[in-house]
């Protein structure tokens, strides 16, 4: 019964304020790359609406 708290010890370690785990291969690189520049471009989006929201209003 020990280990049971073992797994969301895991799960948890992406604490805030820390740094992300270090990928382990190349795909994983790749992939967190794609994620970052996605996430970027979600949030330009997200303000450029915000911005012609407040030009409309």
């Amino acid at each position: 019964m020990a280990r049971s708290g073992d797994a969301a010890d895991e799960a948890g370690s992406g604490k805030a304020g820390g740094a992300p785990p270090k990928p382990r291969d190349a795909r994983a690189e790749r992939l967190a790359a794609q994620l970052k520049a996605n996430l970027k471009r979600r949030k330009e989006q997200a303000r450029g609406r915000a911005a012609g929201e407040d030009e409309a209003g």
